[in-house]
């Protein structure tokens, strides 16, 4: 629309529709509520370009559009409603901002007429998300939609990206005005410096033992590549940051492991010895630093290198000896004049994949005679070599993960979907969010029992929207990792861990999917060939439960020995 042309009056429902289309929107994630009827109203006009995907609870609405701004590279949309909707969708504000995922949420309010009087569902939006979202506002006049939207969208994609939570009064929605609409966003990242980037070639020619950590957020394939070329030019061993191991193929020489939750001793040794560490977009926060123990605060052994889009991340932590604030993409691009001839570290890469190689061997647990357990890393290895590289692998929290985590193959870019935040439940709506953004890609879920069943009403979504993907549900009755943490602390005194759980098989079949149990290994890989051919043939979710041994708590060490110290 020519903003010098007169424009025709529109409600805000439909201004706000019409905003979603300038910015590109393709997808909506929500739950309908009376409070933002008007703006499903102006949704309908663009219904074949925008999908509303209804979803059965906030959460799991929010956990699917952070996923699917973390697998796009895009700002996702969730729409909720006012007071409970909006209380239900915080876990997944919560996760976009620890992941800094860009995440444009909008909330149905009272009518300003009804304000401060704690009316109907009425919440202080603007209190309530203040600590956990990049910004926070309400719309209070409906000429400045098309304003306040296109300022939302900037804000959730620029610097440190992140949630940003806009509040709609239901009269600024049923209003009318004669406004243009605003140009769409353009993110704004900051670029590195030729004099930073000489400083970090000073840096790594003088080192004798550096290592690269890779994390964050705002990664595009150009910049994957670049660290990939960076990496082979400079023999550098490269691992990644918490939940982000994605960020580099895991068959490539180069990658060394994870830094993060049960991380290898060898590689956290690698860390503190390390006489240069270069961080490419991790926060460097309590899970990558092991709670702030491979790094010393605020001067840390190792001469750091840390890079980060958010300026106020740099130094907030760690006091770095060369601080660059800039977006992934930009920083990675300037790595193209930094070579080191002949590194002195060269040979340090060999035995770090080694190191790898050795820690995601078969666990000892299941090399004992006698046990008749199922062997969860022939599990693991079995599904790695039936689907194609390319796979995507969600998870939430538990124990559960590390069998995802430590022993999972990650194919490159975008293949990766795990909250850094902790959150259980995600795994499931992350999946479904992952088969509607990439329906030709295959999708696994990696969930524990408890897990699980925090989002299992979305397997309703996902067969609403054909969204058909495989679940491997470990079920050993309770919640794992609490109980590892309390039977270390204390030792035979069980409390408010036990789990009764329903038969998971039938669970996915009252949704038209594919459900199987397997108790032993052998059983593991028919029930896998049936369930991908479910997937294939009818675009249903499939879900595989395996029966775990409680003791099988850890890959290294059962219930029994934690307890026993």
């Amino acid at each position: 629309m020519n903003p010098s042309s007169p424009t025709p009056p529109r409600s805000g429902g439909q201004l706000l529709a019409d905003a979603l289309a300038v910015h590109g929107v393709d997808t909506v994630f929500g739950v309908p509520g009376e409070s933002y009827l008007a703006v499903l109203d102006g949704l309908y006009s663009h219904r074949d370009a925008i999908r509303f995907v209804t979803c059965r609870h906030e959460g799991s609405a929010a956990f699917m559009a952070e996923a699917y701004g973390k697998l796009t590279g895009r700002p996702a949309v969730l729409m909720v409603t006012r007071g409970p909707g909006a209380s239900n969708a915080t876990i997944g504000i919560h996760t976009a901002q620890q992941d800094s995922t860009p995440l444009v949420v909008f909330v149905g309010q009272v009518g300003n007429d009804f304000m401060g009087r704690e009316a109907f569902q009425e919440v202080d939006y603007r209190r309530m998300f203040g600590s956990m979202a990049k910004w926070a506002t309400q719309i209070d006049r409906t000429d400045r939609i098309p304003e306040i939207v296109a300022h939302a969208f900037q804000v959730a994609t620029s610097g440190r990206m992140g949630p940003v939570v806009v509040a709609l009064p239901e009269d600024t929605l049923s209003g009318t005005a004669s406004v243009a609409d605003s140009a769409s966003y353009q993110p704004v990242q900051a670029h590195p410096s030729p004099a930073q980037i000489e400083t970090l070639r000073e840096l790594l020619a003088a080192a004798q033992r550096p290592l690269v950590i890779a994390g964050g957020s705002g990664w595009t394939p150009a910049g994957c590549e670049a660290l990939r070329v960076f990496a082979e030019s400079c023999a550098l061993p490269v691992a990644c940051s918490f939940r982000r191991q994605d960020l580099i193929d895991h068959h490539h020489p180069n990658y060394v492991g994870d830094v993060g939750i049960g991380v290898n001793p060898k590689l956290a040794e690698r860390v503190r010895d390390a006489d240069l560490l270069i961080a490419i977009g991790p926060r460097l926060g309590e899970m990558t630093t092991s709670g702030y123990t491979l790094l010393e605060s605020p001067r840390p052994r190792q001469k750091l290198v840390h890079v980060h889009p958010g300026a106020e991340e740099l130094g907030s932590v760690f006091q770095a000896d060369l601080m660059i604030n800039a977006g992934m993409a930009q920083f990675t691009a300037a790595l193209a004049g930094v070579r080191i001839e002949a590194p002195r570290w060269r040979d340090s890469v060999a035995q770090a994949r080694a190191d790898l190689d050795a820690w995601r061997a078969r666990p000892a647990v299941f090399e004992q005679p006698g046990l008749d357990r199922l062997d969860l890393w022939e599990v693991v290895d079995t599904l790695q070599r039936a689907v194609p590289a390319d796979t995507i692998v969600t998870n939430g929290a538990g124990n559960f993960a590390t069998w995802a985590h430590r022993f999972w193959r990650y194919g490159g870019l975008r293949t990766q979907l795990a909250p850094t935040s902790g959150a259980m439940g995600y795994g499931i709506p992350a999946a479904v969010a992952a088969r509607i953004a990439a329906p030709d890609r295959n999708v696994v879920c990696f969930a524990g029992d408890g897990d699980f069943l925090m989002s299992a009403a979305e397997l309703a979504t996902a067969a609403q929207y054909d969204a058909g993907f495989l679940t491997l549900l470990f079920n050993n009755g309770m919640y794992g990792t609490i109980r590892m943490h309390q039977e270390r602390d204390f030792p035979g005194r069980v409390s408010g861990t036990d789990l009764v759980n329903p038969d998971f098989a039938r669970y996915a079949e009252a949704f038209g999917g594919f459900g199987a149990r397997v108790e032993r290994t052998a059983e593991f890989g028919p029930a896998l060939e049936q369930a991908l051919g479910f997937i294939g043939r009818h675009r249903r979710p499939a879900l595989i439960e395996l029966a775990v041994d409680p003791q099988v708590i850890t890959p290294g060490r059962s219930l029994d020995q934690i307890a026993g110290g």
